[in-house]
């Protein structure tokens, strides 16, 4: 078991990691709080020392590209109407959909997990028994959460830590809470800032088991653990650094052209007076006069010049042009904005998705290794509850993305598959005479993508048919002799 100031010491030690500092960092771009915001101009006086210029503009705005890049990939990753969990078996595929593809819980969870694991790097999930004795997952900050080990070379976890800020309190206090999860039970601490761990008082059962449960008509509690720290870590890259690492400069290089050229039209906003032969004391009488009277006085001699300065925004132009299209390159992302030649195909629209279908499915390698985790503590608890022995084999993913498309070239290509199809099966009933009527349903079946064994039973053989014209014949000719006879 830990103690409080071990715990403290652990809080304090990860907080100041390398690999936090770059998930902070990339948390803090996609909230749109750039380096820019810490912008600051100097100059040099004429003693020599440098100070900081508080009189030139100093626009600091930030450019959120690395937002729509995060959310962009997400909603992409899960934008399948019908799922990515599946089975064969349809009792198992009910559960499935319970637990995963039906549950908005759940997929909500799964967004912010999707979403951390691009801007931090790696962010997690937990398990925990809800209510009604199911496992529920929910998302874990990374940033709060640490692993404890005996040893740094051992994958295996003594402790988990997971800290995050509950609430606000008195005076601006942070209050914090901690909970400390080993293979078999949970402790909760709270803290006030930096202060003290102590006990959380507000938590009835310290430590309390990962299940705890009453059976009816008994007041006996029963309590159980996974056996294992329920804490599952799903890593953008094998180093794990956020997608902001290979965009980063050139964000910042947008923000600095950006809020440069700002601060250019910022400072020459107003035009300058060149003034000849003024009949005046000072230049405020000067300016008083442009500003009230609209006119001043000058000499024989004199006389007023308006000019303006020409700002050289076209290289800067140029450079956010080519930053904006190097950002969404390089972040693999779909450019909503990219100008074609007007000729918006399917194959063009594709095209633009390629970067973006890329990323995904590096990072889907990755989503199904922590799904898989996820899978198992849930096929375990379906089996002990229903007594079944479903396995990891009986379950697959399918990521059915979305892209939008063009609906003139969707009717298009409707229009020539039933073509296609018509003359397939013209051409199949004028080689019946050829052909046993088995295979030319079953030929007709294919062109019309239906299944051939579920409606083979309800065809009548071709031999009973010809029996039945046979009969009738027979009776038909009986009746005539009949006929004749009377």
């Amino acid at each position: 078991m830990l103690t409080t100031s071990e715990i403290k010491t652990f809080i304090e030690q990860d907080a100041m990691s390398r690999k936090k500092q770059l998930a902070k960092e990339g948390m803090r771009y996609y909230e749109a709080d750039h380096d820019i915001r810490q912008y600051r101009l100097f100059f040099v006086d004429s003693d020599g020392e440098v100070k900081e210029d508080k009189t030139r503009s100093n626009i600091k705005i930030s450019h959120p590209f690395f937002t729509e890049i995060v959310d962009q990939a997400t909603q992409y990753m899960l934008s399948g109407k019908d799922g990515f969990i599946r089975s064969d078996k349809p009792e198992l595929q009910a559960e499935l959909d319970a637990y995963f593809n039906d549950n908005e819980d759940f997929q909500a969870e799964l967004y912010e997990v999707i979403t951390g694991t691009q801007a931090k790097g790696f962010d997690y999930m937990y398990a925990f028994k809800g209510a009604d004795g199911k496992t529920c997952f929910q998302a874990a900050d990374s940033i709060g959460v640490v692993e404890v080990r005996a040893k740094e070379t051992e994958d295996h976890c003594d402790y988990v830590i997971y800290s995050y800020v509950d609430r606000i309190g008195k005076n601006n206090k942070k209050i914090n809470r901690i909970q400390v999860w080993d293979s078999v039970q949970t402790y909760f601490y709270c803290q006030e800032d930096n202060g003290i761990i102590v006990l959380d008082p507000s938590a009835e059962v310290n430590p309390r088991p990962h299940t705890m449960w009453k059976e009816d008509g008994s007041d006996a509690t029963y309590y159980e653990g996974y056996g294992f720290i329920p804490f599952f870590r799903l890593d953008y890259c094998k180093k794990q650094f956020s997608a902001l690492k290979p965009i980063k400069d050139l964000i910042d290089d947008y923000d600095l052209m950006s809020c440069g050229l700002s601060n250019n039209i910022q400072d020459a906003n107003e035009v300058l007076y060149v003034v000849k032969g003024f009949q005046g004391d000072n230049l405020d009488e000067l300016m008083t006069n442009i500003r009230t009277k609209k006119h001043i006085g000058v000499d024989d001699t004199g006389d007023v010049d308006i000019r303006t300065v020409n700002i050289p925004y076209q290289a800067r132009e140029a450079k956010l042009a080519l930053d904006e299209k190097n950002i969404y390159r390089f972040g693999m992302a779909f450019n909503s904005a990219q100008q074609g030649d007007g000729n918006i195909t399917n194959i063009v629209i594709k095209s633009r998705y390629a970067l973006l279908d890329l990323k995904c499915n590096k990072l889907e390698i990755r989503l199904q290794q922590f799904l898989r985790k996820l899978l198992q503590v849930v096929l375990k608890e379906i089996n002990d509850d229903q007594g079944t022995d479903y396995q990891m084999k009986d379950v697959y993913f399918d990521f059915q993305r979305e892209i939008m498309t063009n609906a003139l070239d969707n009717a298009q290509i409707e229009l020539i598959d039933a073509q296609k199809q018509q003359v397939l099966i013209t051409t199949l009933l004028n080689c019946a005479s050829l052909l046993d009527s088995a295979t030319l349903i079953q030929n007709i079946c294919d062109a019309l993508d239906l299944d051939y064994n579920e409606i083979k039973d309800k065809i009548p053989d071709a031999k009973d048919e010809a029996i039945q014209a046979l009969d009738i014949l027979d009776r038909i000719s009986n009746n005539r002799d009949d006929d004749l006879i009377g």
